[in-house]
């Protein structure tokens, strides 16, 4: 007997009822992209590896699926899309009127090792604003991050937006005497702070001319949040009622080099999982990939670590679970209680399911329990009875178990009238 195959670490079936959740949760990414004046896009997922490398350097290769391919060019699984978008806009940005506000949902990899909220594969949601450095951007950006959380019916208990400016580190590193070579060094520091020991945080400020208590001094500074981009930021916040969302918090570096000014993450009030969404202002990015001067600022949220906050929280679970029931409901099941009527059940089903309605029906014979039963397991809220009092159908409330009786000409109005009363009140007027 053969042995069963499984699939790789870090890889996911989707089976319908995990299909369903992802669903879900890319119908919240793009209604709220849309809202907001965005337009989708997608690249290809297989991409030069110089591409990543020439973003992120040589070291992002060993967390890269990467080969050769057949006509020799060294080639990659994406892992983020931002450098596909820095290249795509890059090669057209003359055709398209600025701002560039661009979004796009679909899958990345990344060979690490999976944990909770991170897997080898994974969905992103990606919002990006390029053309445009005007603060009013970052400020549109994170309304719609903000909004965003909202819309999935978490409140302002359950997650918070700390944010930062990476525009202050530099101007802390050039009076402390930091070589601007090892900027990216200290911002690793800075990244890792609350992760790693004291001690070892200290050794490592001090053999760049630093230390922990002037690090520390700069970062609890309040008059950061009163000037400056990251003033105006909030104000801007403030007026659009979004700013008790937002703590300044200048521990907020994002890893990656690229950064160039005001940078986010967006944290779940428990602490359980890591960021559950983050981004910045990246304005050399295009340059670098594809010569053209084009300021830009985005995030990206991962649908793995949104499943596991969305399913840790009752309110967005109870509101993710309400759309489902809605979205997998039949609005009937067409049961044939008379074979010899198959012929004219079969003209029923085709025509409420050209007028829009979500209508299934038995493929053979089977007994009229069995189709009732069939009904109930595909939670159809009608089942329509076609019998052999044809053209006299039979219309029962799957919830109500109320019954009413209609002439085939009728039905559309009938079904209709049906859909819109209560699942308790009256079947039809």
């Amino acid at each position: 007997m053969s042995q069963t195959i499984k699939n790789l670490p870090g890889f996911r079936d989707f089976y319908p009822e995990q299909c369903a959740v992802r669903n879900y949760i890319f119908h919240r990414w793009r209604s709220i992209a849309f809202r907001y004046g965005y337009s989708e896009y997608e690249g290809p997922i297989l991409e030069p590896t110089e591409l990543f490398t020439r973003k992120s350097g040589d070291e992002i290769v060993k967390q890269l699926f990467h080969f050769t391919d057949g006509g020799g060019r060294p080639v990659a699984l994406r892992p983020e899309v931002t450098p596909t978008l820095a290249r795509m806009a890059s090669a057209r940005q003359r055709d398209y009127k600025k701002p560039l506000k661009w979004f796009q949902i679909g899958s990345c990899f990344r060979y690490e090792t999976p944990q909770l909220g991170r897997g080898r594969e994974f969905y992103q949601f990606n919002c990006d604003i390029l053309g445009e450095n005007n603060i009013g951007a970052d400020a549109d950006l994170l309304a719609m991050a903000i909004d965003l959380m909202l819309d999935f019916g978490f409140d302002a208990t359950e997650f918070q937006v700390r944010l930062s400016d990476r525009r202050l580190w530099n101007d802390f590193v050039s009076r402390q005497g930091i070589p601007d070579d090892k900027l990216p060094e200290f911002l690793q520091i800075i990244d890792k702070m609350e992760r790693e020991k004291p001690e070892i945080t200290e050794q490592k400020l001090s053999a760049l001319g630093s230390s922990t208590v002037a690090v520390r001094d700069f970062m609890n500074d309040t008059t950061h949040g009163q000037t400056g981009a990251l003033g105006e930021l909030l104000e801007n916040l403030r007026a659009r009622g979004l700013d008790q969302y937002v703590k300044l918090d200048l521990g907020i570096v994002r890893g990656l080099a690229y950064y160039t000014g005001i940078v986010f993450e967006i944290f779940d009030s428990n602490g359980k999982f890591r960021a559950v969404a983050g981004g910045g202002r990246y304005d050399n990015l295009c340059k670098l990939i594809g010569g053209v001067d084009l300021p830009a600022i985005g995030f990206a949220m991962g649908d793995m670590v949104m499943g596991a906050f969305i399913d840790s929280r009752p309110q967005p679970k109870s509101k993710l679970m309400a759309w489902l029931a809605e979205a997998q409901q039949l609005n009937a099941y067409l049961v044939i209680a008379d074979d010899a009527q198959r012929s004219r059940a079969l003209t029923i089903l085709q025509t409420l399911r050209g007028a829009g309605f979500r209508v299934d029906a038995p493929l053979g014979a089977m007994k009229v329990g069995a189709q009732f039963q069939a009904a109930e397991y595909h939670k159809a809220r009608l089942a329509i009875v076609v019998g052999a009092e044809f053209p006299q159908l039979k219309i029962k409330d799957m919830i109500s178990r109320q019954e009413t009786t209609v002439d085939v000409s009728n039905l559309l109005t009938a079904m209709q009238t049906a859909l819109a009363q209560p699942p308790t009140g009256p079947l039809l007027a």
